[in-house]
C-alpha cells in the first residue's frame, strides 16, 4: 500500500513538473525570437494595449506556433507510444517506421498536383491526405511484418521505406516550378513556422479526438502489453484493438506531418523518457504523461530552432535529432546488455 502511494505521488509530481516546465517554455518562446518582447510588453498586450507590431508578432505568429508545438508534440509522442505497444518494440515510432515520410510524400504530391492546376489544398485536405499516406505506409509495414518476424529487421525495413518516401518527396519539391511549391522545402524538413489559427483549431480537434480514443483504450492496451493470450482471456478483441491502434497512431502522425512536416525521434524517445520518469508503463498513466512530455520536448526544440541563429531558422528535426538520438542509442545499448 505504501509503495502504491509512493508511486502515485511520483506520478502526480512528474505531471506537475512537466506542466510547470511547459508553461515556462511557452512564456520563453513568447518572449524570444528575432524580435525580443519583454514580459512587461506581453502583459500590456494581454490588457489590450501595446504596439500593433508586437501584437501581430505575439498573437498571429508566436502564440499559434506555441499552441501547435504543444498539440503536435503531444500527438507525436502518443503516436509513438501506441506503435511501441502494437509492435511490442521500444524503438518503433512514426518516423523510424517511415509512417511520417509516407504522410509527407502524399501531402507533397497532392500539393504539387493541385497547385499546378491553381487549386489550394485546405488544412483539412492536407490532414486527410497525410492520414492516407500514414495508413498506406503502415499497411505496407504490416505486410512486411507477416514476412519478417525479426522486429529489428522490420524496423530496418521501415527505415528503408521512409528513405524511399523522403527521396521521392525531395525530388518532387526540388524540381517544382511554382514558387508556392518550392516553399514546401522548409515544411518537408520539419518546421512549425507559418501555422495559423485555423490550423491550430483543426489540429486541436483531431488530436483531442485521437488522444481521448487512446485514453479510453487504456485498459485493453494494458492487457495487450502482457501478451495476446492474456488479453483474450480478459475479453479483449485483439483484431479490433489492433485496428484502433493503427487508425489512432496514423491519424496523430498524419496531423503532425500535415501541419509541421516530419519531426524526428520525438515518437521514439519521449515514451522511453516518460517511462523512466514515472517508473510505469501503464497506458492510463503513460498517455497523459507522454502528451505533456512530447509537448515539452517539441516546444524546447522549436524554441532552439527558431532563436539559436535568428533570424535564420533551423529545421526542428535537426534539433530533435541532436537531443533525442543519444536517448534512443542509450536505450538500445541497455536493452542489448539486458538491463532494461
Amino acid at each position: 500500500m505504501k509503495r502504491g502511494k509512493t508511486s502515485g505521488t511520483r506520478y502526480v509530481s512528474a505531471l506537475a513538473g512537466l506542466a510547470v516546465l511547459l508553461f515556462l517554455l511557452a512564456v520563453l518562446n513568447l518572449c524570444l525570437g528575432s524580435t525580443a518582447i519583454s514580459l512587461r510588453e506581453i502583459g500590456h498586450l494581454l490588457r489590450g494595449s501595446g504596439e500593433s507590431t508586437a501584437y501581430d508578432i505575439v498573437y498571429n505568429i508566436r502564440l499559434p506556433r506555441i499552441l501547435a508545438g504543444i498539440l503536435l508534440g503531444g500527438a507525436l509522442s502518443i503516436s509513438g507510444y501506441l506503435l511501441q505497444i502494437f509492435f511490442a518494440n521500444p524503438i518503433a515510432g512514426p518516423y523510424v517506421l517511415g509512417i511520417s515520410s509516407g504522410a509527407k510524400l502524399t501531402v507533397a504530391l497532392a500539393m504539387v498536383f493541385l497547385l499546378g492546376k491553381g487549386i489550394t489544398l485546405s488544412a483539412l485536405g492536407m490532414t486527410l491526405t497525410a492520414f492516407l499516406g500514414s495508413l498506406l505506409v503502415m499497411g505496407f509495414v504490416l505486410l512486411l511484418s507477416g514476412k519478417i518476424k525479426n522486429m529489428s529487421l522490420l524496423v530496418v525495413a521501415g527505415v528503408m521505406v521512409g528513405y524511399i518516401c523522403s527521396a521521392v518527396t525531395d525530388f518532387v519539391v526540388t524540381f517544382a516550378d511554382d514558387s508556392n511549391i518550392v516553399n514546401l522545402h522548409n515544411w518537408s524538413m520539419g518546421s512549425l513556422s507559418g501555422i495559423q489559427w485555423s490550423g491550430v483549431r483543426l489540429s486541436a480537434t483531431l488530436i483531442m479526438l485521437g488522444v481521448l480514443s487512446a485514453f479510453f483504450l487504456s485498459k485493453p492496451m494494458g492487457a495487450y502489453r502482457l501478451g495476446e493470450t492474456y488479453a483474450r482471456s480478459m475479453g479483449v478483441n485483439i483484431r479490433g484493438l489492433r485496428i484502433a491502434l493503427i487508425l489512432i497512431s496514423s491519424l496523430l502522425s498524419g496531423v503532425v506531418t500535415a501541419f509541421a512536416g516530419p519531426i524526428s525521434f520525438v515518437g521514439i524517445a519521449v515514451p522511453h523518457l516518460i517511462r523512466g520518469l514515472i517508473r510505469s508503463d501503464e497506458p492510463i498513466r503513460m498517455i497523459p504523461a507522454c502528451f505533456l512530455g512530447g509537448s515539452v520536448v517539441t516546444l524546447m526544440c522549436d524554441g532552439i530552432a527558431r532563436t539559436l541563429f535568428a533570424p535564420t531558422e533551423l529545421s526542428i528535426s535537426s534539433v530533435t535529432a541532436v537531443f533525442l538520438v543519444p536517448v534512443v542509442l542509450t536505450m538500445m545499448v541497455r536493452r542489448k546488455g539486458g538491463r532494461a
